[in-house]
């Protein structure tokens, strides 16, 4: 070891005959442990002055081969940057090849125009995820002309979860694998160079800089209107949710317009203002389009295809209850929905969920439900520890509760 070195290790039953002449003699006593004895002979202590030597004249003789080395490659070093770069080309290539084969992928055909026609288009990466699930991922076609003659601009419309966001981000990485020189997983792609992508998704806040989710939406929004080209692809998800609903909807109303006769830019516009789906009648250049959702059996179920036209309704009270909100909660929100839409001017008039009257669930007539006031029971089960009982204790309890119960 690194302290004894190189040793001989006897049992302690035979220690004291090698520490007694004449071995005492050739083997020198080192250490004494409980079940044994360490010695050492001068023939092994020879032996790790040899051995430590050796290790220093390979660590020098390994310095000096290497500063060799690095003297004839420091001669051959524009050579081998020369055929590095060749090997991260063909490395790339060779990647890129095997994805594309992987993924379906077809090769982009690039334009000068301001074409962006897709058929059969998917997210590179959603789908990937999917596979894993044993899932598969529905394509969708993407048609943006670009000029006067066609769409440019799409409002997208739809629930939530239906896949709106998707369909706008798969848009915009078909554009970066397209002008990235990969090939892109679609059927057939059509794409007219773009110049930048601008995109205003998610929602985020700047704390750190004293601005809100609605103040950095709206900065990310300037930031799109004041630079975008015609040559430039835009995808907007959700503008003006951030604040009042009339707010936000004049701010979308005006961002749309803007984005349609000012930029002009090929643009993916996702929503939930409806009202917004009218200006296509006064906009020659912007389409609607919708995410398809069905209900079956009091339940959503998304589709996940893209269709000409406006969505007919949102989900939101469905999405909710996919969401696990609580059954009381959800069947409010019908109510409240109801009313609502049969009276859309007069929403301060809604009787306050305390004190609605109390009306039986049915599977047809769900209403709030009365407010019961806790039982003993009930109160028991707040003041209790669970951490701190013991079993005894937690046996007694259940007697208690069911007692109470009774009661």
């Amino acid at each position: 070891n690194n302290v004894l070195g190189y040793f001989v290790d006897v049992p302690a039953r035979h220690g004291d005959a090698l520490m007694k002449p004449p071995l005492s003699e050739t083997f020198i006593h080192r250490q004494t442990l409980a079940s044994n004895v360490r010695f050492s002979t001068q023939e092994l202590s020879e032996l790790a002055g040899k051995i430590s030597r050796a290790e220093d004249e390979a660590k020098g003789r390994e310095l000096a081969i290497f500063d060799q080395f690095c003297s004839r490659i420091d001669g051959l070093s524009p050579s081998l940057s020369r055929s590095a770069s060749a090997i991260a080309e063909l490395d790339v290539a060779a990647a890129s090849a095997e994805w594309a084969f992987e993924a379906d992928a077809v090769r982009p055909a690039l334009t000068d125009d301001t074409t962006f026609k897709a058929t059969g288009l998917r997210h590179p990466v959603v789908e990937a995820a999917l596979k894993k699930d044993g899932q598969g991922f529905t394509a969708n076609d993407l048609n943006l002309s670009g000029d006067d003659t066609g769409t440019r601009l799409l409002l997208v419309t739809g629930p939530n979860m239906a896949g709106k966001s998707t369909y706008l981000r798969q848009g915009a990485l078909a554009v970066i694998l397209a002008q990235s020189g990969l090939f892109v997983p679609a059927r057939s792609i059509t794409l007219g160079l773009c110049d930048r992508i601008f995109s205003r998704v998610g929602a985020s806040d700047d704390l750190a800089r004293g601005r809100s989710t609605f103040m950095v939406e709206m900065v990310e929004t300037a930031a799109i209107l004041n630079q975008a080209t015609e040559r430039s692809f835009v995808i907007m998800d959700e503008v003006g949710r951030g604040t009042s609903t009339w707010d936000g909807l004049a701010i979308a109303w005006a961002a749309v317009e803007h984005l349609h006769s000012v930029n002009k830019s090929r643009a993916l516009f996702a929503t939930h203002y409806h009202e917004l789906t009218k200006l296509v009648e006064d906009l020659p250049g912007a389409a609607n389009a919708s995410l398809r959702a069905k209900e079956w059996k009091d339940d959503l179920v998304f589709l996940h295809e893209v269709q000409s036209g406006p969505a007919d309704k949102s989900y939101g009270v469905q999405v909710a209850k996919l969401a696990g909100l609580p059954k009381k909660a959800v069947r409010r929100a019908g109510q409240i929905l109801k009313q609502l839409e049969a009276e859309p001017s007069a929403p301060e008039s809604l009787p306050l969920f305390a004190a609605a009257s109390f009306t039986p669930d049915t599977e047809d007539n769900a209403g709030p439900e009365e407010i019961v006031a806790p039982s003993e029971a009930d109160k028991a089960l707040q003041q209790i520890d669970p951490d701190s009982l013991t079993p005894r204790e937690a046996l007694d309890l259940i007697y208690r509760l069911k007692a109470l119960a009774s009661d």
